[in-house]
């Protein structure tokens, strides 16, 4: 299920360190794509799908090993606002891998020889919603209600052979649960990466309780955190690895602030080589960035981690 490679990205994960894209949103919004849409970076899987191969090749060329599939804020929900029916928002959420899958192509074509491989991004719940509450948590529905909202996509995105499932930005352990749940039985890989706060995550668990939910998930290959500050992935990186023993996932944002009222990002990347050797150091393994970490930001990363 590799993209034109000979091992997994499990195999990988124990031999080294493997590094993550950037952000998409950014990387399309800086090749000209108004993004301003409940649908955000999924509604130019049926509208630009070739802006999205050539965000993906961009991050590849810069350095990643792992594309992030388009998929985050996809759903059979989402895309039936739109009107779309369930089979063509099922046609969209398998071409966000074949996309993926394409740039991996090209990229080989173009003279990159190291193994690539295909993330297909599973947001939470509140990622549909579209409404801020994919920082919050705390939705008012039960675990089984969650498990039973993700799991039809996840079967999709399954079917679609990605090397993993890219379960992201989860700000509520309760969410982990029904995800974990929903993961069982597809036959594909996945990591789990909570957004948090501190200690926390954006619910308020403990992180050492939400990471705790993974440990003994076979499916996990890696548990981790992303789309958070970069101070706040030191400690985070330090917990997953003692609680889960598995290979950490770090890709938090850059570390500037967006200002609401000027609705604008300020202050500069807050990246180091030094950071990411900390991070690689304390257990992560897989290692990239979230929002506004765009291809220059990933070979920082990948020079930091020796190329």
């Amino acid at each position: 299920m590799t993209s034109d490679t000979t091992g997994t990205l499990a195999d990988a994960l124990s031999t080294g360190t493997v590094v993550l894209d950037g952000g998409m949103s950014n990387q399309l919004e800086s090749a000209g794509h108004d993004l301003s849409d409940e649908l955000w970076s999924a509604r130019l899987l049926a509208e630009r799908p070739e802006a999205i191969v050539e965000a993906h090749l961009a991050y590849f060329e810069a350095g990643a090993d792992v594309a992030i599939t388009s998929s985050y804020q996809a759903t059979f929900e989402g895309f039936a606002k739109r009107g779309l029916p369930r089979e063509q928002a099922a046609e969209l959420l398998c071409r966000s891998v074949e996309l993926a899958r394409e740039a991996a192509r090209r990229a080989h074509l173009k003279g990159v020889t190291r193994p690539l491989w295909v993330a297909a991004s599973v947001g939470p719940y509140g990622a549909m919603l579209a409404d801020g509450s994919e920082y919050r948590g705390r939705y008012g529905l039960s675990v089984t209600e969650l498990e039973r909202f993700h799991r039809p996509r996840l079967e999709v995105l399954a079917a679609a052979a990605p090397d993993v499932l890219a379960l992201e930005t989860v700000p509520d352990a309760d969410e982990a649960r029904a995800l974990l749940r929903a993961v069982r039985g597809l036959g594909v890989p996945a990591w789990l990466s909570y957004s948090v706060a501190g200690d926390r995550t954006r619910a308020g668990q403990p992180l050492a309780e939400a990471f705790a939910l993974a440990a003994d998930a076979d499916e996990v290959i890696a548990v981790g955190v992303n789309c958070c500050a970069p101070q706040d992935v030191d400690a985070a990186v330090e917990t997953a690895a003692r609680v889960t023993g598995k290979p950490v996932v770090v890709y938090p944002n850059s570390g500037e602030e967006w200002d609401a009222d000027a609705r604008a990002w300020s202050g500069r990347s807050r990246f180091t080589a030094e950071q990411v050797e900390g991070w690689r150091r304390g257990g992560a393994r897989l290692i990239g960035g979230c929002c506004r970490v765009g291809p220059e930001g990933i070979t920082g990363i990948h020079e930091a981690l020796g190329g």
